[in-house]
């Protein structure tokens, strides 16, 4: 590993805290795609396992930004337990309504109670964070944590489809959820390094949402979390209809991957210049990565395309996390960064149901349109507000003083 990312593990407990966020995140990868995998191979209805897959992603964006003001609030302990114990319960009914066949309104209401999944990966950046925020570790440290969750799905993808495919069409959301319960717990087991909550009085103070520029951000990642969505359910519809289901989860695996090279480089750099233009930029890139999807004919040519479209990923979800720091209270930092995970489970929502519909209808082909639509309104919606996030609020986050402090020796 890199010196730069050997010395983020010098602080007390980090090497502990990450691996449990590991751990917690892939269910992220794996459950989603589990879920497509488990009900497309028991019932063959790519709708309705685009519409469960929705539901998961569309009851974690409402409830997630709920929970992580609570963090905020009162700890990541007294929270995420109570909260991932209600998920586990979900997804065994999940798994028992689709192996005994019971009826569609079972399926729905487990994958809503899924939902109240907490959102690991802003509970583990909230914690680096504390440990260097206004230093440049922390840029290392959130690209690390990006490659993390790149890493998570790599894998997360292969071990569900795979497991689903070879073993049993449950096993894939079984392990995720196994995976959930080991991350959490350990996860909040570890009080040394757990960020002091932050209570307010009886008015509240508001949601992180108030901040105009992370309206801007969430709302871009609504457009992006729909390319997510859409690539991965259309990826394993398409690998089925050439006659390799499996190999969804390696083309897939590749679409991670890519982003995993990206963001190891990013964290190797120091950034100069506006992280705006940088975030404007790396939205551009996604959303131009999509076109080539629509001439895909083979797998092969599908795994390359996806892996130089996962490049831009990386790089923009870091900035993006700088960013966040920027527009909103430090009170209220794990709620603001779940909010932008909120905006990409809406996203991943709209992006499986539309593309599940286009592919029942009109093939898997076909529904690469829906990724290609998703990353032009992701790069209008990103250039309508740019001038937002050009201008932090005063006194935001944990890097307002950081930017400006950049600004005045970029002058000198």
């Amino acid at each position: 590993m890199p010196s730069p990312y050997r010395a983020l593990f010098a602080a007390p407990g980090s090497r502990r805290f990450s691996a449990a966020g590991f751990l917690g995140r892939m269910p992220l990868s794996m459950m989603g795609i589990g879920v497509v995998t488990m009900v497309s191979q028991l019932t063959g209805r790519y709708g309705l396992a685009g519409a469960l897959s929705a539901t998961i992603a569309l009851s974690a964006a409402a409830i997630g930004p709920q929970i992580s003001r609570m963090v905020d609030r009162h700890g990541q302990r007294r929270v995420l337990r109570p909260a991932t114990l209600v998920a586990l319960v979900a997804s065994a009914g999940l798994l028992l309504a689709a192996h005994f066949e019971w009826p569609d309104w079972v399926l729905f209401v487990c994958a809503a109670a899924i939902g109240s999944v907490p959102s690991l990966g802003a509970m583990i950046r909230a914690r680096w964070a504390a440990v260097y925020r206004g230093t440049p570790q922390l840029h290392t440290a959130y690209s690390f944590e990006s490659v993390v969750d790149e890493v998570c799905f790599i894998f997360g993808p292969i071990i569900s489809i795979g497991l689903s495919t070879a073993w049993f069409p449950e096993a894939g959301p079984l392990l995720a959820a196994c995976f959930l319960a080991v991350g959490v717990f350990w996860l909040t087991a570890q009080r040394a390094t757990e960020p002091e909550p932050h209570p307010r009085d009886r008015k509240g103070g508001g949601t992180a949402m108030r901040s105009p520029g992370l309206q801007v951000l969430v709302a871009t990642f609504v457009a992006t979390g729909t390319i997510f969505g859409a690539v991965d359910v259309v990826t394993v519809a398409f690998a089925d209809e050439q006659g390799h289901k499996a190999a969804a989860s390696v083309v897939l695996a590749l679409y991670a991957a890519g982003s995993c090279v990206a963001g190891l480089v990013f964290g190797l750099l120091r950034p100069q210049g506006s992280p705006e233009r940088r975030w404007l930029l790396g939205v551009f890139m996604m959303g131009v990565s999509m076109i080539p999807l629509l001439l895909v004919g083979n797998l092969p040519f599908l795994a390359v395309a996806l892996f130089v479209a996962g490049l831009a990923i990386a790089p923009t979800m870091i900035t993006t996390m700088s960013l966040i720091e920027e527009h909103v209270p430090r009170a209220q930092l794990t709620e603001g960064m779940t909010w932008v995970s909120t905006g990409l489970a809406v996203g991943v929502a709209l992006g499986s149901s539309i593309a599940g519909w286009v592919i029942d209808s009109a093939g898997a082909r076909a529904g690469y349109g829906v990724p290609a639509v998703s990353g032009a309104v992701a790069v209008a919606v990103g250039f309508l507000g740019y001038r937002r996030l050009s201008r932090p609020a005063p006194g935001r986050g944990g890097t307002v003083e950081q930017h400006s402090e950049r600004e005045e020796r970029h002058v000198a």
